[in-house]
């Protein structure tokens, strides 16, 4: 049997995204309800993670245990992997003994080889490369508070990072617009995009890129792993900051979203993400209800 995995965004089709927004949008009811749901009950979700996380862990592990399976939380330095045991040999043992994986690593290469090995689906918690968890939880999000995405237009500013590309990947997969903004040098790598670039188009100036958008979204300047080039990111990323007067120039009711965590006076204003257009609480929270729906379906398969 072929083992479905998640390792980008665009491992899953739009039909694929349609039934898991419902289910999603199904469980997180059941969980607002106090109203038990335990499809993973006696299943195992084994958690590995080579970078430090927040909303990741608390979303899978907590999500995993709602759903009526375990979680098992593996750090590099406290396992084997620490020690040199190849990717390939950690992938064997773990997915004989659990039902699903995830991971979160540094560069994509690792999860890729991690998953060629592995006998049960493994997710993507986060690679250099891709972050497409978050934004399944963001398209969510949008669909919640305003309906369809197709067509609409996501602004992005500042770094070329992996929450772009999982951005750029769910444009052409629910058919809207981007518009990037990044600073020079910090662009980004087309060797991570497809070669159809009709769903973004770049501009130079930051408050350009968002005129008319109905989301503004951005991230920290510095991205785990690139610590040592904080002082140059900041210099160079100054005047990639979402601010009010960026906000003004989307659409009156666009939504902001920041991936989390935010450095508050650097890439976002206290002002925009504490206030009224920001869902960052709402888009943090839906983590763990898509994930459930993924878990299931990773597991399950349709139900």
């Amino acid at each position: 049997m072929t083992i479905k995995h998640y390792l980008q965004f665009s491992d899953f089709s739009l039909s694929e995204y349609e039934y898991l927004i419902e289910r999603a949008r199904i469980i997180k009811q059941k969980f607002k309800n106090y109203e038990p749901y335990h499809p993973l009950q006696d299943r195992t979700l084994v958690m590995v993670f080579e970078k430090s996380s927040t909303r990741t862990r608390l979303s899978f592990e907590a999500g995993m245990h709602q759903l009526g399976g375990t979680a098992i939380y593996l750090n590099t330095r406290d396992s084997q992997l620490g020690r040199g045991e190849p990717i390939e040999d950690a992938a064997q043992v773990m997915s004989r003994m659990s039902d699903i994986i995830m991971v979160r690593t540094f560069g994509h290469d690792i999860i890729e080889r991690f998953a060629a090995c592995s006998r049960v689906p493994v997710i993507n918690g986060l690679t250099n490369e891709h972050h497409p968890c978050q934004v399944f939880a963001d398209v969510f999000t949008f669909i919640e508070h305003r309906g369809s995405i197709q067509g609409k237009t996501v602004t992005w500013i500042g770094d070329a990072n992996n929450m772009l590309y999982s951005w750029l990947q769910a444009a052409e997969v629910f058919d809207f617009h981007v518009n990037v903004s990044t600073p020079k040098g910090y662009d980004i790598d087309f060797k991570l995009v497809s070669p159809d670039h009709s769903h973004f188009t770049r501009f130079d100036n930051p408050a350009d890129a968002c005129e008319g958008a109905h989301l503004v979204t951005t991230d920290v300047w510095t991205s785990m792993g690139f610590e040592e080039e904080n002082a140059a990111r900041k210099k160079a990323f100054a005047n990639w900051n979402v601010d009010s007067d960026k906000m003004r120039r989307a659409a009156s009711d666009a939504l902001f979203m920041h991936c989390l965590p935010a450095h508050r006076g650097e890439e976002v204003t206290a002002e925009v993400i504490d206030g009224p257009q920001s869902v960052v609480w709402d888009e943090a929270e839906n983590r763990l209800h898509v994930q459930k729906a993924l878990l299931e379906y990773l597991v399950k398969g349709t139900v």
